[in-house]
C-alpha cells in the first residue's frame, strides 16, 4: 500500500480546510446578503406606514388608497420570500453543523482510545531502566540513536494527542452552542414570518374591502382611471418634446447636425456621459428620504386588472417639505410650469436627461450648473389628499430609461 509523504498529508488536510472555510464562508456572506435585503424591506414598509398613515388614506381618493395598499401587500409578499429564504438556508447549515458535530465525537472517542492505549503502553515501560535497557540492546551506535529519537517522538506524540483531544473538545463545545444559536435565530425567522403574514392578511382584506366600494361606483372610478391614463400621456408627450427641442437647440448652438434624435456631444460632455454610464446601479436618490409607490413599465391596473398601463417613470413617495435633489452633476436645460401650476425640471448630463416633476417650487434656473445632491426644489403635496409624490424621469438623448436599473436600491 502506497504511504502518503508528511508533506502530502498536510497539503491534503490544508486543501480539505480551505474547501470547507470557502463553503461556509459562501453561506455566511448569502446569510448577510439576505439580512440585507430583508432589512431594507422592511426599513421601506416602516418609511410606508409612516408616510402613507391612515390620516391620509383617509383624505386621500381611493384609487390613491388601492396604490398604496398594492405596494404593501408585494412588500410583504417579498419579505416572506426573503424570511423563507434565509430560513431554508440556516437549515442547511444546521444540518451541516449537526453532521460535523457527529464526526467530531467520532474522531474524539478515536482519540481518547488512541491515547488510553498510548498512557496504558507508557506506563508499562515507565522506568528510566527499561528505557535505557532499551537503548543498550541496539546492535550498533546508529541503531541506538534512532531508538532515541523514537522515545523522544513517542514523547511528542503523546503530548500532541493530548492537545488534539483538547482542542477537538473545545471545537465540540463551540459547535453546540452556536447550534442552539442558530436554533434560536430560525425559530425568530419563523416568528417574524408569521407576523408579517398576519398583517399580510390585514392588508389583502383591506384592499377587498375597498374593491367592494369602488365597484359599487363603478362608473365614477373608471372615468377616474381613463383621466389618469390621459394625464399620463399627456405628461409623456410634453417631456418627449421638451427633449426633442433640448436636443436641436444643443446641436444647433455646436454647429452641428440639427437631427432631434441625439446630442453631438463636445470632449467634456463625453466625459461626463461616460461617467454617468459608469455609475449606472450607483446613483442616488433624487429624494434624501421616500419609497418607491409606482415602478417603472407596464402594470396591470390595480381596481381593473385587464387594463394595461404604461409607467415611463418612477413615482417616489416622500415627506411634505422633501426636496428634489440632483442625482448626478449637469447642466439645467429647462425648468417648466405644468398647466396644474407645478413644476418640472431637466437636467442633462452628458446625452443622458434626469427630469424631476412634481415640484412646488424651483431653486434652479435655466443654464444652471448642478452638482450631486444639489437642492433643486421643494415636492409638491396634493391638497386634496396630502401625499407628496416626485414623478422621476430617465432619459439617454430620446430613449426612455428605466430608474430602477440606475438608481441605488430604488
Amino acid at each position: 500500500m502506497k504511504v502518503l509523504s508528511k508533506k502530502r498529508i498536510y497539503y491534503l488536510v490544508f486543501s480539505l480546510t480551505c474547501l470547507f472555510w470557502s463553503k461556509a464562508y459562501a453561506q455566511s456572506s448569502e446569510q448577510k446578503a439576505l439580512e440585507a435585503k430583508k432589512a431594507q424591506i422592511q426599513r421601506e414598509i416602516r418609511e410606508m406606514n409612516r408616510l402613507l398613515s391612515e390620516e391620509k388614506a383617509e383624505r386621500g381618493n381611493v384609487l390613491e388608497q388601492m396604490e398604496v395598499l398594492d405596494q404593501k401587500i408585494n412588500m410583504r409578499q417579498e419579505l416572506i420570500r426573503v424570511t423563507n429564504r434565509q430560513s431554508n438556508l440556516l437549515n442547511r447549515q444546521i444540518n451541516a453543523n449537526v453532521r460535523k458535530i457527529s464526526k467530531l465525537r467520532q474522531d474524539l472517542e478515536l482519540l481518547k482510545e488512541d491515547y488510553a492505549k498510548l498512557i496504558v503502553n507508557s506506563y508499562q515501560q515507565r522506568s528510566n531502566q527499561n528505557r535505557l535497557l532499551f537503548l543498550l540492546s541496539s546492535d550498533d551506535f546508529f541503531q541506538a540513536f534512532k531508538r532515541l529519537q523514537y522515545l523522544k517522538q513517542y514523547t511528542e506524540f503523546r503530548k500532541q494527542q493530548g492537545l488534539d483531544i483538547q482542542s477537538k473538545t473545545v471545537e465540540l463545545t463551540a459547535l453546540n452552542k452556536g447550534l442552539v444559536d442558530q436554533r434560536k435565530v430560525k425559530e425568530q425567522l419563523l416568528s417574524d414570518n408569521r407576523e408579517v403574514k398576519s398583517e399580510l392578511s390585514k392588508e389583502i382584506a383591506s384592499q377587498k374591502k375597498l374593491l367592494k366600494t369602488i365597484r359599487a361606483n363603478e362608473s365614477k372610478y373608471t372615468q377616474a382611471i381613463q383621466e389618469k391614463r390621459k394625464e399620463a400621456r399627456r405628461i409623456d408627450q410634453e417631456i418627449e418634446r421638451l427633449i426633442r427641442s433640448a436636443i436641436v437647440s444643443s446641436n444647433k448652438k455646436s454647429g452641428t447636425s440639427r437631427k432631434a434624435t441625439a446630442f453631438s456631444l463636445t470632449p467634456e460632455a463625453q466625459a461626463l456621459a461616460s461617467s454617468f454610464t459608469a455609475n449606472k446601479g450607483r446613483l442616488i436618490w433624487p429624494v434624501e428620504k421616500g419609497v418607491k409607490s409606482q415602478g417603472f413599465g407596464v402594470y396591470a391596473d390595480k381596481i381593473y386588472p385587464g387594463i394595461k398601463q404604461q409607467y415611463n417613470w418612477v413615482t417616489i413617495s416622500t415627506n411634505k417639505g422633501e426636496k428634489a435633489r440632483a442625482i448626478f452633476d449637469g447642466e439645467v436645460i429647462d425648468v417648466k410650469t405644468t398647466r396644474t401650476g407645478q413644476k418640472a425640471i431637466f437636467i442633462r448630463h452628458g446625452n443622458y436627461i434626469s427630469t424631476y416633476y412634481n415640484l412646488a417650487s424651483s431653486y434652479v434656473k435655466s443654464g444652471d450648473q448642478v452638482t450631486v445632491r444639489d437642492e433643486l426644489g421643494e415636492v409638491y403635496t396634493s391638497k386634496t389628499d396630502g401625499l407628496t409624490k416626485l414623478k422621476f424621469y430617465l432619459y439617454q438623448n430620446t430613449k426612455k430609461l428605466n430608474p430602477e436599473e440606475w438608481i441605488y436600491q430604488l
